[in-house]
């Protein structure tokens, strides 16, 4: 079957467009955005949470949740990441690729946009998330890209290669807590080559961690299958968050796998990238957290 991107009607929202290839779709907004807000088997599970309460509604002058994946911005603060994009975006279609553009955020100056590219055969998705200053003064950022993920699954990323004492001095990548970080937290389970986040809907403390891996990724597995994200990062360039390149959260309603970008000074006009190439496979969660069971999971969906 041939990629087919087509108008739709979705959780509320007149104005959606659906991405599909025969095997997976993705739901991307205009109504509100940009968001996609859907990415899963034809047929099958959602990966994306969705908060029911806030589907169709739009123009809240607040930032809200919904669910679903967004291009944010990093450092995080309450004046400039949570910038409302409750307003409809643009939507240009070419070929296999779908383009969705915000208006201009008054509070930040930037105009962010998400391009969503779907291979013809297979899972595989490419998400670029870009971010334009449209102010006469540079700005300094760092693009975020945040999934939020439906309830009840595990989530898993790698360190980079681990060695021994003898043979390596120097620190590999930092390990970074938030005030809200309890390393006690039972959903927390640290392995040599692995960092596992188990989701619990009963737990309604905040945990969050990150990290740094030249060659970044995230999987979460859910139901019988596994969505994988992958970024490939810069380790001569400066991350955010004390140098993460990939952080993952989790909260009783949902857990979220983020990448980020690395710091970057825009000038007037100037735009950049950040991109994510996506996968979903067949895999059943891992019921015991080893290295050596992660490792037969893992080792024949990374490409590096």
């Amino acid at each position: 079957m041939a990629v087919e991107i087509s108008k739709i009607q979705w959780g509320g929202w007149p104005n959606c467009y659906r991405v599909s290839n025969g095997e997976v779709d993705l739901v991307v907004t205009s109504d509100i955005g940009p968001r996609i807000m859907r990415y899963g088997f034809v047929g099958g599970q959602n990966f994306f949470k969705v908060f029911e309460d806030q589907l169709g509604k739009s123009g809240e002058k607040r930032w809200q949740f919904r669910g679903g994946h967004r291009v944010w911005l990093a450092p995080e603060t309450f004046e400039r990441t949570y910038a409302p994009d409750n307003d409809p975006a643009e939507i240009e279609v070419s070929g296999a690729t779908l383009i969705a553009t915000q208006p201009v955020e008054p509070l930040t100056g930037l105009r962010k946009q998400l391009v969503v590219s779907i291979d013809e055969l297979g899972a595989g998705v490419t998400v670029t998330h870009r971010m334009q200053n449209t102010w006469a003064e540079p700005v300094t950022i760092s693009v975020w890209a945040l999934t939020m993920l439906a309830q009840g699954g595990v989530a898993v990323t790698g360190f980079p290669p681990r060695g021994r004492h003898e043979d390596v001095l120097s620190p590999t990548n930092p390990l970074v807590m938030w005030a809200f970080t309890d390393l006690r937290d039972p959903r927390w389970t640290f392995l040599e080559k692995y960092l596992v986040l188990r989701h619990d809907r009963n737990i309604s403390t905040h945990t969050k961690l990150g990290h740094f891996n030249a060659r970044t990724w995230g999987a979460y597995f859910l139901n019988g299958e596994v969505f994988l994200k992958t970024y490939t990062a810069d380790p001569g360039k400066i991350y955010p968050d004390m140098g993460c390149s990939y952080e993952t959260f989790a909260s009783a309603e949902m857990l979220e796998i983020e990448t980020l970008g690395p710091l970057t000074t825009l000038s007037f006009g100037e735009w950049v990238d950040h991109i994510e190439r996506w996968t979903l496979n067949k895999a059943e969660k891992p019921q015991y957290c080893t290295d050596e069971s992660l490792d037969q999971l893992v080792s024949g969906w990374l490409a590096w």
